[in-house]
């Protein structure tokens, strides 16, 4: 079971290492709706949410800000009827941190 979701995100700057491909590899393990997406060549973890309605997905998408705000790390959110798809990645270093992975399992967690 994950624990990323206790976790919390670390001041990172860029320079910061990426994740590697071994450490990816491992942490998708704990975070298996997510799928690791390049564009424009920087590596980014996404997942779509489906809500009954868009006051559901609003709410949800407002619970995410939130978070976001709360460990300062922001990601994407793209809100549409029935349904939020959320984008994480570090601005700062361009590509996947292990921030990321915690900030996907956070995310799962606001579901419960």
């Amino acid at each position: 079971m994950s624990d990323l979701k206790h976790q919390t995100c670390e001041a990172c700057q860029a320079g910061a290492p990426q994740v590697t491909d071994e450490e990816l590899r491992d942490l998708m393990k704990e975070i298996p709706d997510w799928v690791p997406e390049s564009r424009d060549g920087v590596l980014q973890l996404e997942r779509v949410y489906k809500f009954k309605n868009f006051k559901q997905a609003w709410a949800f998408s407002n619970k995410v800000a939130q978070l976001a705000e709360d460990e300062f790390h922001h990601p994407s959110i793209l809100l549409e009827w029935g349904k939020v798809t959320i984008t994480w990645w570090t601005h700062a270093i361009g590509g996947l941190h292990r921030n990321d992975f915690i900030m996907a399992a956070k995310t799962d967690g606001l579901l419960d």
